[in-house]
């Protein structure tokens, strides 16, 4: 039976400046205190937005959709088809070889991390090494399951080589995991991926990668025939990556997955099933349990495709543009402090992703004025990366207790943080000179006084300021 080829392999001819164009919302006017405005988001470290070819290519899949794998309909066989192609995509994207590695769709990369965590054989007295920067989703799975140890941090922010060593020399073969982000969400620092595999690898223990942040921004390559430089697992999110339709991904040798039995159990990943026993199927259906995110699938990979018709270098140069010139902009503002390598010249080295205070005013309360005022998204707070950025902002063990405290009594008023402003490839200067502008403002106390404190959420919002969001939006 022929199934159309071109769904997932038509290459479109795309540049950087198309993308606004192509943006879906681009044009999108919120409220705000003074009126209606265009909305700028800044919050792409987060989720980011999609793009018409994209919602194009789900709404022309849409028609054919159907459930994957065993179904004998037409449409059931060309969701397989689309499904099982996405996966090859996705598998060239990274470099991954099929012949021994799998990629294993799940809800997100939390999911995938969690996963892992519990396929690995670990045992206690094993150890995993992670680092003080990493995101709670690289940290939290691997304490319930091993003894985890923290690579400590530099004066700026970056992880301590010596200190990896060193962790190594006292450890030894217990360190059976090395699992470490592949760029900051909070400073944008990429890590270098090759040292912490290859010195992994020589005493060894394994990699992890997580790749949330940084596969949207720069190329990765699992190498997986390079014994000593390989990745042997590495995760990844669709909706960071212009794909906000929910789903993970984790890749990692064959050998993992097979031995063992998989941590979610139901339909699709056995061959047989008696009373008494239940015989897994082969990967990478055993471990995708139930109906996956066909839809969500499909559309990473059409975004893979949009990637590679951008080019990485493209890609590349624009955001270290946008990257250089905030910096450039933001150190002008003497109130401002920034975190991490704040030169210029430095933005082909880190990721967009740009954490700031403004004076003494409470990062929750500049992120309110951005929003209420400016119609600006960013995120305020500690980004999920709690440890992260209180080293960052020198809070003290007593501080820090002291937080946990008013945190367990519902009081989120003083918890520290930033706010961060994070670039898509969709981004404009003419936005970053908004978004200065607004901090230029909120630095003069150029906003409105009327601001409400909601001390159980730490959150601010204007007094006698109500949006019907039924207006915008209904279900």
């Amino acid at each position: 039976m022929s199934l159309p080829s071109n769904m997932l392999d038509k290459k479109e001819k795309l540049s950087i400046k198309d993308l606004s164009s192509l943006l879906i919302g681009a044009d999108t006017m919120v409220p705000t205190l003074n009126g209606s405005k265009k909305y700028i988001n800044f919050d792409n470290a987060a989720s980011t937005p999609t793009f018409s070819p994209v919602a194009d290519a789900m709404v022309s899949f849409l028609r054919w959709y159907s459930n994957v794998h065993r179904g004998t309909g037409f449409k059931s066989l060309l969701a397989s088809w689309a499904y099982e192609r996405s996966r090859d995509i996705v598998a060239d994207f990274v470099g991954a070889d099929l012949s021994k590695q799998v990629v294993i769709f799940t809800k997100n990369s939390t999911e995938a991390i969690n996963k892992l965590s519990y396929r690995l054989p670990l045992k206690k007295g094993d150890v995993v090494l992670t680092t003080l920067m990493e995101h709670h989703s690289n940290e939290l799975p691997w304490r319930r399951v091993a003894h985890v140890e923290h690579i400590g941090l530099n004066e700026d922010g970056t992880i301590s080589k010596e200190d990896f060593l060193d962790k190594f020399k006292k450890l030894g073969p217990k360190i059976k995991l090395v699992a470490i982000t592949g760029a900051s969400n909070v400073t944008g620092y990429i890590n270098d991926i090759d040292f912490f595999a290859q010195e992994a690898h020589k005493r060894g223990a394994k990699i992890l990668v997580d790749g949330a942040q940084l596969i949207p921004h720069r190329p990765v390559n699992m190498k997986p025939h390079d014994k000593q430089n390989c990745i042997d697992y590495l995760v990844f999110s669709a909706h960071k990556m212009y794909a906000p339709f929910g789903v993970g991904v984790l890749i990692g040798d064959k050998e993992t997955f097979e031995q063992g039995d998989p941590e979610i159990v139901g339909g699709g990943i056995v061959d047989i099933v008696t009373l008494e026993n239940a015989y897994w199927t082969d990967l990478p259906e055993k471990e995708e349990a139930g109906t996956p995110d066909i839809v969500g699938v499909v559309a990473l990979a059409k975004v893979i495709k949009m990637y590679e018709s951008l080019g990485w270098d493209n890609i590349i140069q624009h955001e270290s543009d946008l990257t250089a010139y905030a910096l450039t902009q933001l150190k002008k503002i003497p109130s401002v402090t920034l975190f991490g390598d704040t030169d210029p010249n430095n933005a082909t080295k880190r990721l967009g992703v740009i954490s700031l205070i403004v004076g003494d005013i409470p990062h929750a309360l500049v992120a309110a004025i951005l929003s209420y005022e400016g119609a600006i998204g960013v995120r305020s707070g500690c980004f999920c990366a709690h440890t992260y950025v209180k080293c960052l902002l020198h809070v003290s063990q007593q501080e820090s207790k002291k937080m946990e405290q008013n945190i367990l009594h519902r009081d989120r008023s003083h918890i520290p943080g930033t706010i961060r402003m994070s670039f898509g490839i969709y981004n404009t200067k003419e936005e970053i000179d908004r978004f200065v502008e607004m901090i230029k403002k909120i630095d003069a106390g150029d906003y409105s006084q009327d601001y409400v404190l909601n001390k159980e959420k730490g959150e601010y919002t204007p007094k006698n300021f109500d949006i019907d969001f039924q207006k915008y939006y209904q279900l």
